[in-house]
C-alpha cells in the first residue's frame, strides 16, 4: 500500500494510474464547463426557455443575477471550505460530495422544459451547479501535491489542463453529433426530437453521467490526506469561527511570506485576462476578422487543442525552469500576439495569431497552479487553493470591464483587445518582483 509521508505526498511518485485518475477528474468536469455553463444548457435557458418570459428583465440578465449570487458564494466559502478539508483530513471526500452535488443539480436539469415558468428551475440548479463545481475545485486542485513531487507537479499540472481542454472537445463534439445538428423536429444522427427542449434535456442528463463516471477514479485511487497540525482548531472552529483562523492565517501569512499573497494578486489579474481571452474570442473572430459564424466552432475547437498542447509541452519547462519562468514567457507571448492582432486583418491572420495566442494559455494555467503548489506550506493546499478561487472572482470584473471601456472609447470592437492587454500587463507588473518558488 502506498504510503502517505508528512508532507502530503505520495511517497516519492504517485504512480502512473494515480496521476491518470487524478486528470480523468479534469477530463470529466469540463462536462459542466464546456456543455453546461458556456455552449449548451445556458443557451437553451436564456433563447428557449426564457425567449417569452413576462415582465421586462430578459432571461439574460436574470442568468448573469443567478451566476453572480453563485459566484459571491464561492468568493465568501472557499478560504475556509479550503481550509476545513485540510484540517479536517476530508479533501477526498469533500471532493467526492461536491462532484455529488454538480452531478445531480446537471441531472435535474432534464424537467427544465421549454416553458418561461420552468426557468427559475433552470437557474436555481445552474447556479448551485457553478457554485457546487468552483468549491470542488478547491480540494482537487490542492491534490496535486499528492499526486505529483516537486521534480513532476508541472508536467502533472499541464497533463490534468490539457485533459480539461480535451476532455471537453470531445464530449461538445458528441453532444453536437447525436443531438444538436441539423434541422427539423429531429436532430443530430440520434434523431433526438426538440419537442419541449428534449434534445438538450437529454444532454444534460449525457453530461452529468460523464462527470460522474470520469470523477470516480480518482476517489478510488488517491489516499486521503493525513490529519496534520498545520491548523489547530480549525478542523472545530465552527462557519464563524473559521473566518477567525483564516484572519489569523492571513495576517502570519502577511507577515512570514508576502510573496505568496503578492503571488495570489497577480494569478488572479492575469488569470481574468486569460478567461477574458477566450470569452471575447469568438465575438472579435467574427465581427473584427471575417470569421463565418459557422466556423467560430472549429476555431474554438482548435483553440482549445493547442491551449492543451501547450499545456503538455510547458509542464516539462515549467519542471525544469520553475512555473515563474513559463508564466513570464507565456504572458509576454501572449502581449506580442495581441498587439499583432491590432493591426492585421482577415480570417487568415486571425487564425495564424489567434492560434500562437491561445497556445501559450494553457502554459499560464498550468504554471499557476503548481506555482501555487510549490508555495504551499505542506497541509495548507486546500486553504490557499480556497484563496486563489475567492482573488480570481474578487477581480473577475476587470477584463470584461475593460474590453467594454476600450470598445466604447475608441468606438470600435478591435479596440477590446487593448482592455485585454492591459489585463494581462498588469498581471504580468505585478508577478515580476514575486519570488520564485525555486528560490525559497
Amino acid at each position: 500500500m502506498t504510503e502517505v509521508d508528512a508532507r502530503g505526498t505520495i511517497g516519492d511518485a504517485a504512480g502512473r494510474g494515480q496521476i491518470a485518475a487524478w486528470g480523468l477528474w479534469d477530463w470529466g468536469s469540463s462536462a459542466f464547463h464546456a456543455v453546461i455553463l458556456t455552449f449548451v444548457f445556458s443557451v437553451y435557458l436564456t433563447d428557449t426557455v426564457g425567449d417569452d418570459l413576462p415582465g421586462g428583465i430578459s432571461a439574460s440578465a436574470w442568468l448573469g443575477w443567478s451566476l453572480g449570487i453563485a459566484g459571491l458564494v464561492v468568493a465568501l466559502t472557499a478560504p475556509i471550505s479550503g481550509q476545513w478539508f485540510d484540517a479536517a483530513a476530508k479533501r477526498k471526500r469533500s471532493l467526492g460530495v461536491l462532484s455529488a452535488l454538480t452531478v445531480l443539480a446537471m441531472a435535474g436539469m432534464f424537467f427544465v422544459h421549454d416553458d418561461y415558468h420552468d426557468l427559475w428551475l433552470g437557474l436555481t440548479l445552474l447556479a448551485f451547479g457553478s457554485a457546487a463545481f468552483e468549491l470542488a475545485n478547491v480540494p482537487y486542485n490542492a491534490m496535486l501535491r499528492q499526486v505529483s513531487t516537486p521534480e513532476t507537479v508541472g508536467r502533472v499540472s499541464g497533463f490534468g489542463w490539457a485533459m480539461g481542454y480535451f476532455g471537453g472537445i470531445f464530449l461538445l463534439l458528441i453532444c453536437y453529433i447525436g443531438f444538436i445538428s441539423g434541422k427539423g423536429d429531429n436532430r443530430g444522427l440520434l434523431g433526438i426530437p426538440t419537442d419541449d427542449g428534449l434534445n438538450i434535456r437529454l444532454v444534460a442528463v449525457l453530461a452529468a453521467v460523464w462527470f460522474a463516471g470520469f470523477a470516480l477514479p480518482v476517489l478510488f485511487t488517491v489516499p486521503e490526506l493525513p490529519r496534520t497540525a498545520a491548523d489547530p482548531g480549525a478542523a472545530s472552529a465552527g462557519f464563524f469561527g473559521s473566518y477567525r483562523v483564516l484572519w489569523r492565517d492571513l495576517r502570519e501569512l502577511w507577515e512570514t511570506d508576502r510573496h505568496t499573497v503578492w503571488f495570489l494578486l497577480a494569478s488572479a489579474i492575469f488569470r481574468d485576462g486569460l478567461a477574458g481571452v477566450f470569452t471575447f474570442g469568438a465575438v472579435l473572430a467574427v465581427r473584427v476578422y471575417g470569421i463565418e459564424d459557422s466556423d467560430v466552432l472549429l476555431f474554438g475547437v482548435a483553440a482549445n487543442v493547442v491551449a492543451a498542447l501547450g499545456a503538455i509541452v510547458a509542464g516539462r519547462f515549467d519542471d525544469r525552469v520553475g512555473p515563474k519562468a513559463v508564466i513570464v514567457a507565456s504572458l509576454a507571448a501572449m502581449l506580442v500576439c495581441g498587439l499583432a492582432l491590432l493591426v492585421v486583418s482577415g480570417p487568415l491572420m486571425f487564425w495564424v495569431f489567434g492560434l500562437l495566442l491561445t497556445i501559450f494559455v494553457g502554459p499560464a494555467q498550468a504554471s499557476a497552479r503548481s506555482f501555487l503548489v510549490r508555495l504551499a506550506p505542506p497541509g495548507r493546499e486546500g486553504q490557499l487553493f480556497g484563496l486563489y478561487t475567492t482573488t480570481g472572482r474578487a477581480v473577475s470584473f476587470l477584463a470584461p470591464s475593460l474590453f467594454g471601456l476600450f470598445v466604447w472609447a475608441f468606438d470600435a470592437d478591435r479596440a477590446g483587445m487593448v482592455g485585454l492587454a492591459v489585463v494581462l500587463a498588469a498581471g504580468l507588473a505585478v508577478l515580476l518582483p514575486v519570488r520564485a518558488p525555486d528560490a525559497r
